[in-house]
């Protein structure tokens, strides 16, 4: 005879078993932008596209990833105050480093976890492995790497100056960081903690990405309106690939890169001309522009249904982009000053 008792503890098991499968079930695919003057990351339900909420995170988020299990999201916080081209950093107020770190935000619940340390000014980052990441500090001229487990930083590895862009190559052994005031990319192998390469690039280099197979990097380099490409065996630029300028009051300043998920093309956000370039990524080629992204288009990320979104700092929203017909599917209003974007597949 079944007792009441074995009926509730049943019940009971079978309760928690349906939440941890909720909470455990994949969610249809979202986009996670960081708003650098909010202090906020939106998050965008792409099915439906509108922004299902928004996250208060901490002080200037910039660069962000989804880990690689697609339960957290990691974004750099800066206590940096904000300056920019043209700006008296003297009449900037104090910079509050208790404002600096990694905050870990838990994507089944929404909500931001804990913020670990990352070293000063985090600007952009990415993942090595599932257990660390390397940062780029803006004003120390190093990059951070971060034992995630522990939360701390667990080696420092000097590079150029004002370092802003951080990829890991496809290999997951080496990681490329762009100096914007030295115009080059730092080749670190975290695991010695050190620079096995120095690669001259153009004026400003701020974004990579890599091709599918990994045999080349692909450096924006906003100075120069061009793109800077790396050959990764011999850790050599082998050409540079110019923007065309449209025409336009304004000339392309690339920005963001990413690559689309076949691997085939190659898409530019070029800034304050307010256009995405799309490049044939085996033969450097430009097959068009798209013009009237947005105001001043930074982040960009290709989701899994080829759609292109768009971090558009000085509109104060995030375009969807049809980068095969080549126009804008829809744009929507996020925080102030969007700056990053990132891709939940799940």
């Amino acid at each position: 005879m079944i007792t009441r008792r074995l009926l509730l503890l049943c019940a009971g098991a079978t309760l928690s078993l349906t939440s941890a499968c909720k909470k455990a079930a994949p969610h249809a695919a979202r986009v996670y932008v960081s708003n650098e003057a909010d202090g906020t990351v939106s998050v965008i339900d792409t099915a439906a596209q509108r922004v299902m909420t928004t996250i208060p995170v901490g002080k200037r988020p910039r660069g962000l990833h989804v880990s690689h299990d697609g339960h957290r999201l990691y974004v750099a916080l800066s206590g940096s105050p904000r300056g920019g081209p043209g700006v008296d950093e003297s009449t900037l107020p104090p910079a509050d480093r208790t404002a600096d770190g990694i905050g870990v935000i838990d994507l089944d619940n929404l909500t931001l976890e804990k913020t670990i340390s990352s070293g000063q000014d985090p600007e952009s980052f990415d993942l090595v492995g599932d257990g660390e990441l390397v940062v780029s500090n803006e004003e120390t001229a190093e990059a951070s790497i971060v034992d995630l487990d522990k939360g701390a930083v667990r080696a420092r590895v000097p590079v150029g100056r004002e370092p802003e862009g951080v990829t890991t190559d496809p290999d997951g052994a080496l990681v490329y960081v762009t100096s914007e005031s030295d115009n080059k990319v730092s080749v670190i192998d975290p695991r010695a903690t050190k620079v096995v390469a120095d690669i001259p690039t153009g004026v400003r280099p701020r974004g990579i990405a890599f091709s599918r197979d990994g045999a080349h990097a692909f450096v924006t380099d906003e100075g120069d309106a061009s793109i800077t490409v790396i050959d990764t065996k011999s850790k050599t630029a082998v050409g540079r690939i110019q923007l065309p300028t449209q025409g336009g009051p304004i000339p392309p300043r690339p920005m963001g890169v990413a690559l689309s998920p076949d691997g085939r093309r190659l898409y530019v956000t070029t800034g304050r001309a307010g256009a995405v370039a799309v490049l044939d990524a085996n033969s450097h080629a430009i097959i068009r522009v798209i013009p009237g992204v947005g105001a001043r288009p930074w982040g960009i990320a290709a989701g899994p249904d080829g759609k292109l979104y768009t971090a558009n700092g000085s509109s104060n929203d995030v375009s969807i982009i049809d980068p095969d017909d080549g126009h804008v599917v829809s744009r929507l209003h996020v925080g102030n000053l969007p700056w990053g974007v990132a891709i939940d597949r799940r």
